[in-house]
């Protein structure tokens, strides 16, 4: 039988917190009732952090370890867990114990009220105000303004999620925390609560500045990913239209100078103006067919389809009760069950 939960944890040289985090997941997780698992994937740690989570298996066969080759980043160590995970719903959390594990409980009961996605809320957050925690908040402002899912802490790694909300994207970049926005395409439903959050013990933090430039520019993706990743010729279009079209006006008054107030126009700045506003135009045209093209040629290569299905509601000859069929994410026509 396959576990009801499956937590999801990176460890990036986290040697210090490892047998921490092992004692106080099972003792938060085990007096709950649920079945679980636990997949850490060591994110090519160069401390010892391999050989201690080696160890954690042969003690407890819930934990399951994912070593990379090398340092690949939070994103991809997310999107292998998400993959090789085999729980109807899926944690995701820190491995440097700032996240507490008794909060998942409350995350899963909030999920199983109507909701796809539960993001954790760290209100009370415990770091340093001027490199982690104001960068913080213009970053959850811009997000939730671009993308128009509102949530207060886009960069909490505790989140809960239905697996066949998760399982079907591709992350690439910084986007592991932008996955309440991007699924947001299929219509699912998204919530937030507070949870604990508590001073790193050991270890040093991965994050700083730069990584908030980073996930600025991921934010510019995300935006045009949901507005026109299926239509892209209506932005790059547009933009071509109003260049071209103030071009063309430009162009039309200095014929007019030219021909009617026999004016000379060689020596006009507004003409190489005029002549750049069309070429720009055409261009902008152009690239949006082109991407047009790439967006059916990408849909239609995976069988992709550009809806997604809650789930399907039929009557069966056996059974005069509808038959409701869950639908996944991202997927396509499937033989339905028949109840």
């Amino acid at each position: 039988m396959p576990p009801e939960i499956s937590l999801v944890i990176p460890i990036f040289n986290e040697a210090p917190n490892i047998e921490a985090l092992y004692g106080e997941i099972t003792a938060a997780l085990d007096p709950w009732g649920r079945s679980y698992e636990v997949l850490l994937i060591d994110d090519g740690s160069t401390d010892g952090s391999a050989d201690l989570l080696a160890t954690l298996p042969a003690r407890d066969s819930r934990f399951r370890i994912i070593r990379f080759r090398k340092n690949f980043g939070q994103t991809p160590a997310f999107s292998a867990g998400f993959a090789y995970a085999r729980g109807k719903v899926i944690i995701t959390s820190d491995g440097d114990l700032q996240n507490d594990p008794k909060d998942i409980p409350m995350l899963v009961a909030r999920l199983e009220q109507g909701y796809d996605i539960v993001c954790g809320w760290r209100k009370n957050r415990k770091d340093t105000l001027v490199t982690r925690r104001i960068p913080s908040i213009i970053a959850n402002r811009l997000i939730s303004r671009a993308t128009g899912v509102a949530l207060h802490d886009y960069g909490c790694s505790l989140k809960a999620f239905r697996s066949e909300v998760v399982k079907p994207l591709r992350l690439y970049g910084e986007m592991h925390r932008f996955i309440p926005a991007i699924a947001s395409e299929f219509g699912v439903k998204v919530d937030e609560v507070e949870v604990n959050h508590r001073a790193r013990r050991a270890g040093v933090s991965k994050y700083g500045l730069s990584r908030t430039i980073r996930v600025i520019l991921d934010l510019v993706t995300v935006k045009f990913l949901l507005n026109y990743a299926t239509r892209p010729l209506q932005i790059f279009g547009l933009v071509g239209v109003v260049l071209g079209g103030l071009g063309v006006v430009i162009m039309a008054y200095l014929t007019f100078v030219r021909l009617f107030l026999h004016q000379g126009i060689a020596d006009r700045p507004l003409l190489l103006f005029g002549i750049l506003l069309v070429s720009s135009g055409l261009q902008l045209l152009t690239m949006g067919l082109l991407a047009e093209l790439q967006a059916r040629t990408y849909h239609e290569s995976q069988d992709k389809p550009t809806y997604a299905i809650r789930e399907i509601v039929e009557a069966t000859a056996e059974c005069a009760e509808p038959t409701h069929v869950a639908g996944t994410i991202g997927s396509g026509p499937r033989e339905l069950s028949r109840g």
